[in-house]
């Protein structure tokens, strides 16, 4: 059986706790979920274009990525997307189409339960 590496970088460990501390305290199973995927390897991390998001999510839906949000494609819905990491690109153009792109800090700021929000990825 292989052994389970430590994540190195401080700020995801941080992070990895605060989601698990917020799914708890709050009793909402979504962020302990995107806390566990983030513990994974990097490389089996959800990599979302907004192509697929302007597919997949509906209008004023809030979407949460474990992971990466890259800019490749178009979107013309307004959506509020919460991600690990996000391109400057796919940043802009989530806001051009009206929606809003944060950090999962401040979406569970917004929805501490995490009720009503997709994981996509």
């Amino acid at each position: 059986m292989g052994t389970k590496t430590k994540k190195t970088n401080p700020n995801l460990v941080v992070l990895i706790q605060q989601l698990k501390d917020a799914g708890r305290i709050n009793e909402a199973p979504v962020w302990r979920d995107i806390a566990l995927r983030l513990e994974g390897p990097a490389r089996h991390w959800a990599e979302v274009n907004v192509g697929k998001l302007n597919r997949y999510a509906s209008e004023n839906e809030t979407v949460i990525i474990p992971g990466k949000l890259l800019g490749a494609g178009e979107i013309a819905k307004k959506v509020m997307v919460a991600a690990y990491r996000s391109s400057g690109q796919a940043r802009d153009k989530i806001e051009k189409a009206g929606g809003k792109s944060m950090s999962y800090l401040e979406l569970i700021e917004k929805n501490p339960k995490g009720s009503k929000v997709r994981i996509m990825g």
